[in-house]
């Protein structure tokens, strides 16, 4: 909606008393999302300002009362927001809500990160969940082709942009009211990536029942080098009763058989759930069951939320569990949660990680490994939008801490298909050095061993070398020896300042080649030999003289 807002000639403003129109995004998951809504309108009605309200709420609950004599503008019409935008200024109150078809991929964008691009793949579910309010304003399953979700990724991939993240209400029902499936268009997806993995895929949140039917080919996919190896799978509740009750359509058994086939499958994989504490009728036992389940895989990730009874749902005219009990349920598990140490034992690892965002403390960038860790480096914002290898220094509770020792210059774009490059391209392990040259020299990359890059040496040696470059004793060596050192050791220092600086220039410093010595360095041996030899000179001639006098 910015996005072709943006395109029609509005500005978007920061200052919402200098806005002369407020759009509100609308969320009618939980509850509190509809509260802030409710919050944002009376702010609105007392700043004045014309106001238009889009998003699920309005499509899903369109007879609020909050929404009298307001414009409103639903899920399936995004693209008509600037004609609703227009009426509003003119005082017109306009509602635009009736489904159509599905909105085209490639109306104007505006990017919160330009590195990211979110792309929808279906909207809609299969599903009855019964505390689902989503499904009275999305409905039932709508996907996009398989050849238009292609085009637009090779669109953003043009556009620079390094992440996709496909997102859905349910990605693993994709393509089932037009004859495909997820594997089918996954692939297609894959076979456009560049080779050199500059830009990632992001498979997004899918509910186990359609996972179990085709578990051995998205693990594939999750092994490619260019598919993070992260997967959110909710689960909701670890008791086989509140699951049937919730109707989501599996059981704990069903949804340990998703997990435990992606982590044996899957190197590294990585996995986040949701649960909802207190559903109507769970009992201290069905408490326990999920309490149990989470102990037993320890995710990095569980999102924890109390049941909301969302008007309109069957949910909502279940018996309800006392708000205390929830809530003690709440704190109890996120307790547990909280203990869990995930990622223990990554200190000291080598790891790749895609750099895409300034963290929150606005000293450190945010990357990712290919399981989806997160990763804080310090460096420049230079940086942001490009692939680095790091060393993992310090692993806290919710991400890591790395220092950059490589950046990644990605040589070739082109995409290949899955046919052309064989297996190997679906090996987590491919020859990833083939596509990106190496900004520090002695040090392997951490996708493949020391003998796959060229002229790189493993990490013990380079270290070694590099401290053979320090002066010992400088008594014991000859002053020009020492002065070339000094030299060369200023030399790799300003390599690895370029590398802090996110610098992707090639350096190369041969050892042994005088010919490839800078102007500086052949200054520098040029009058160090004149001046030997205009001492030689001079010792000969006093010594001639020397010779005279006797």
């Amino acid at each position: 909606m910015a996005g072709q807002l943006s395109a029609f000639g509005y500005s978007l403003s920061d200052n919402p008393q200098e806005a002369d129109l407020w759009l509100i995004n609308t969320c009618t998951v939980k509850s509190p999302s509809q509260s802030a809504m409710d919050t944002l309108i009376a702010k609105c009605k007392i700043a004045k300002k014309p106001l238009v309200v889009a998003g699920c709420v309005p499509q899903g609950s369109r007879d609020l009362k909050e929404l009298e004599g307001i414009s409103i503008v639903g899920v399936q019409q995004i693209d008509r927001v600037v004609e609703v935008v227009e009426e509003t200024l003119k005082g017109h109150e306009v509602r635009l809500l009736n489904r159509k078809t599905l909105p085209v991929l490639d109306l104007p964008k505006v990017r919160r990160n330009k590195f990211v691009e979110i792309l929808p793949i279906n909207v809609g579910c299969l599903g009855a969940c019964t505390y689902c309010k989503t499904k009275h304003a999305r409905g039932h399953l709508g996907s996009y082709t398989i050849d238009s979700l292609v085009g637009r990724v090779k669109s953003v991939i043009a556009d620079g942009v390094k992440e996709i993240w496909l997102s859905s209400e349910d990605t693993g029902a994709y393509g089932r009211d037009i004859g495909v499936n997820l594997p089918i268009l996954l692939n297609a997806i894959v076979s456009e990536l560049p080779p050199d993995a500059s830009t990632m895929l992001r498979i997004g949140m899918t509910n186990p029942p359609f996972m179990l039917e085709h578990l051995k080919e998205i693990a594939e996919v999750l092994c490619h080098p260019c598919v993070y190896s992260f997967l959110h799978v909710p689960v909701q509740s670890g008791s086989d009763a509140v699951l049937s009750a919730m109707n989501r359509e599996y059981t704990e058994s069903e949804f340990r058989t998703v997990v435990d086939t992606l982590i044996e499958l899957v190197p590294g994989m990585q996995i986040a759930t949701d649960i909802i504490c207190g559903f109507p009728g769970e009992t201290n036992e069905d408490f326990a069951q999920t309490v149990s389940l989470i102990k037993k895989y320890k995710f990095p990730q569980v999102h924890i939320s109390q049941f909301y009874p969302r008007p309109g749902t069957p949910a909502a005219r279940m018996k309800k569990v006392p708000s205390a009990v929830v809530k003690k349920r709440s704190r109890e598990l996120t307790s547990v949660f909280e203990a869990f140490t995930p990622y223990n034992g990554m200190e000291g690892r080598i790891e790749r990680i895609w750099i895409t965002e300034v963290a929150a403390d606005g000293i450190h960038l945010v990357g990712h490994t290919k399981g989806y860790v997160q990763v804080l480096v310090v460096a420049p914002e230079s940086m942001l939008g490009v692939s680095a290898i790091v060393k993992i220094t310090s692993v806290g509770r919710w991400s890591v801490f790395g220092e950059v020792m490589e950046t990644i210059n990605h040589k070739n774009h082109k995409s290949v298909s899955r046919k052309d490059t064989g297996e190997d391209k679906f090996s987590p392990c491919s020859n990833a050095c083939e596509s990106y040259e190496c900004t520090r020299e002695p040090e392997p990359c951490a996708c493949c061993g020391p003998e796959s890059c060229v002229g790189q040496t493993p990490l013990e040696e380079s270290a070694a070398s590099r401290n053979s470059m320090f002066p010992e004793d400088l008594n014991s060596r000859y002053l020009i020896g020492w002065l070339l050192r000094k030299r060369k050791n200023h030399a790799n220092k300003r390599v690895e300042g370029e590398i802090a600086s996110g610098s992707k220039r090639k350096q190369e410093w041969t050892q042994g080649s005088i010919g490839e010595w800078s102007v500086v360095d052949k200054a520098l041996l040029g009058g160090m030999l004149a001046s030997f030899f205009a001492i030689m000179a001079l010792l000969i001639l006093l010594g001639i003289r020397s010779m005279r006098s006797n």
